[in-house]
C-alpha cells in the first residue's frame, strides 16, 4: 500500500516538493532551508507569479495550510494580495486573531 503524500513548500526557492505524510525530512534539497508543511491540498502557484507567492507566504506563516477535511477541500484561502490586506485589516479591527480572519470567505 501505498503511502499518502503531501506538499512541502520552499518559500525562497518557491518551489514545492511532494513527501510522504509526516517526512521527517523537511529541507529544501535545493538551498537547505526549512520548508512548510502545506497539505494535501496545495496546488503552487507558477513560479514567476511573484503577488501569489507573497499572498502563500503571509497564509503559510500564519499557519494556515492547504488540508483535506471530511467535507472535500481545505475551505476558502485568500488568493490575491488584496484579499490578504483586507483580511489582515479587519483583524487588526476587531482583534480577531490573523489565522481566523484570513480564511473568512466573506467580511462583515
Amino acid at each position: 500500500m501505498a503511502h499518502a503524500k503531501t506538499s512541502y513548500v520552499c518559500l525562497p526557492c518557491r518551489a514545492t516538493y511532494k513527501k510522504p505524510y509526516g517526512a521527517l525530512e523537511r529541507l529544501c534539497p535545493r538551498c537547505a532551508g526549512p520548508m512548510f508543511h502545506a497539505g494535501s491540498a496545495f496546488a503552487a502557484p507558477r513560479r514567476r507569479d511573484t503577488a501569489a507567492w507573497r499572498t502563500l507566504s503571509v497564509l503559510l506563516n500564519a499557519g494556515i495550510g492547504f488540508h483535506k477535511s471530511c467535507c472535500g477541500g481545505p475551505g476558502y484561502r485568500p488568493r490575491t494580495l488584496p484579499e490578504v490586506r483586507a483580511r489582515l485589516a479587519h483583524a487588526r479591527r476587531t482583534g480577531e486573531p490573523a489565522h481566523k480572519a484570513l480564511v473568512r470567505r466573506e467580511l462583515p
